[in-house]
C-alpha cells in the first residue's frame, strides 16, 4: 500500500481507537466498584472482568475470519454497535448475573474492534515501518485508557458508577461511525501469497502458526500482561486504593489519567527502537519493568506513591506499545495477517479471563499483596523466556 494512503487509513485508525478506548478506559475506577454494590466477593469481582475477556477470547479468531469474509470495515462498525449494545445493558442490569451477561456482549464487541484494528495495521504496515505504526496507534491506544479513568471518576462519583458504562457505549456508537464512515476497506483484492495463504483453510493456518515458537512466546508475553493488566490493574489496585488510602474514584481516575501522559511521550520512540534495533530488545526490559511497577503499589503509603506506581506503570506500557504486536505480525506468512493476529489476540485475552479470577482469589485467600508480587514474578518470567527462546524477527539497519 502506497506511503499517503497508508498514513491517512492510520490517523483515521488512531482517531477511532482513541475514541473507543477512551470509553473503556472510563469504567476502570468503576467497575470493580459497581460490581461490589451487587454484594458479591472480591473473586465474583474477578468474573465480572475476566467475562469481558472471555468473550474477547472466544470471539477474537471468528473476528479475523470475519474481517476476511466481510472485510476490515464492516466488522469494525459491527464491533462498535455490538460494544454499545452491551455497555447499555451494563449501565440497566438489576442483578449481577445481569450484569455478567452484559459484559460478555460488550467483550464480544471489543473483540471485534480490537481484533480488526490490529489486522488493519498489519495490511497496511511493512516489516521495516511496522514498529512505528503500530507504536502511534498503541501509544494513542494506551493514551485514550489511560486518560479515561479522568472523566469516568468524575462520571462515577458525581452521577453514580453506571454512568461510565453510558459513557462507553456513546464512544462505542463513534467509533462505529468513524470505521463506517472514514476506514477504508484494506482487506486485498487477491491475497499476497496464495500459496501460503489465499487456498489454506483458516484452520490450517492457525496450525501453522501455533507451531512457531516465537509466535507462541510472545503470545505468552501478552497473555501474561493481559493477567496483571486486568487481574492487577482493574481489579485489585482500585479496590486497594480505596480501603487502604481511603481514595474515591476521581482520584484513583486522575492517577491512572495523569501516567498516561508519559506513556504516550514513549510510545514512538520506543517504534523507532522497535524497527531500528528489533522487537527483543524492547519487549524483554519493558515486560519486567511492568512488573517492578505492580510491586510499587504493593508499597505505596500515600497518594503520592500510588501517583508514582501509575506513572511507572505506564512508562512500562509506553515503551513496550506495540513491540510484541509487531513481532506477531512478522511472524505471518504472506496473507495469514487475519490468521495471525486474531489468534495472537485470542491468546492475549485469555489472560483477561484468567487474570482477574485467578488474582482475584488469591487476595481473596492470600492478601492483596500477594496477589500483586505473583503478578509481577510471572512478567519477570515470562521476559526472561522470551529473551533466552524466542528468535529476533526484525532488526533494521537504516530507515
Amino acid at each position: 500500500m502506497r506511503e499517503p494512503a497508508g498514513l491517512r487509513i492510520l490517523t483515521w485508525m488512531c482517531v477511532l481507537i482513541a475514541v473507543n478506548q477512551l470509553g473503556f478506559g472510563s469504567i476502570v475506577p468503576a467497575l470493580a466498584l459497581y460490581a461490589r454494590s451487587f454484594g458479591v466477593t472480591q473473586s465474583a469481582i474477578g468474573l465480572a472482568i475476566a467475562v469481558y475477556g472471555l468473550a474477547r477470547f472466544l470471539v477474537a479468531v471468528p473476528a479475523g475470519r470475519l474481517a476476511d469474509r466481510l472485510g476490515r470495515r464492516s466488522t469494525l462498525a459491527i464491533g462498535g454497535l455490538v460494544s454499545a449494545l452491551g455497555n447499555v445493558l451494563c449501565a440497566l442490569a438489576p442483578t449481577y448475573p445481569t450484569f455478567v451477561g452484559a459484559r460478555f456482549v460488550a467483550g464480544a464487541g471489543a473483540a471485534l474492534v480490537l481484533t480488526t484494528g490490529l489486522i488493519v495495521l498489519a495490511d497496511i504496515s511493512t516489516p521495516g515501518n511496522r514498529g512505528r505504526m503500530m507504536s502511534v496507534y498503541q501509544g494513542v491506544f494506551i493514551f485514550a485508557v489511560g486518560i479515561g479513568p479522568f472523566p469516568g471518576g468524575l462520571l462515577a462519583t458525581h452521577w453514580g458508577l453506571a454512568a461510565p458504562f453510558l459513557a462507553y457505549a456513546t464512544t462505542s456508537l463513534l467509533a462505529a461511525g468513524v470505521a463506517w464512515l472514514a476506514i477504508p476497506e484494506t482487506r486485498p483484492v487477491h491475497l499476497i501469497d496464495r500459496r501460503e495463504g489465499a487456498e489454506v483453510p483458516f484452520h490450517t493456518q492457525l496450525r501453522l502458526l501455533t507451531i512457531r515458537q516465537g509466535f507462541l512466546l510472545v503470545s505468552l508475553i501478552a497473555f501474561v500482561n493481559a493477567v496483571a493488566r486486568t487481574g492487577a490493574l482493574f481489579n485489585i489496585i482500585p479496590i486497594l486504593a480505596r480501603d487502604r488510602l481511603g481514595l474515591d474514584p476521581g482520584r484513583i481516575g486522575f492517577g491512572l489519567a495523569l501516567a498516561s501522559v508519559v506513556g504516550l511521550a514513549l510510545a514512538y520512540p520506543a517504534g523507532v527502537l522497535v524497527d531500528r534495533y528489533g522487537r527483543k530488545i524492547v519487549i524483554v526490559p519493558a515486560t519486567i519493568m511492568s512488573g517492578a511497577s505492580l510491586l510499587l503499589f504493593l508499597f505505596a503509603s500515600t497518594y503520592a506513591w500510588f501517583l508514582v506506581a501509575c506513572a511507572a506503570w505506564s512508562v512500562a506500557m509506553g515503551i513496550s506499545g506495540a513491540a510484541p504486536a509487531a513481532y506477531a505480525a512478522d511472524t505471518a506468512p504472506g496473507g495469514m495477517n487475519a490468521a495471525a493476529l486474531s489468534t495472537y489476540r485470542m491468546l492475549a485475552d485469555l489472560g483477561y479471563v484468567v487474570g482477574p479470577i485467578a488474582l482475584g482469589l488469591a487476595a481473596d485467600l492470600a492478601g492483596a499483596d500477594a496477589a500483586l508480587a505473583v503478578a509481577a514474578l510471572l512478567l519477570t518470567v515470562v521476559a526472561l523466556l522470551f529473551a533466552r527462546f524466542a528468535p529476533e524477527t526484525y532488526r533494521g539497519t537504516r530507515f
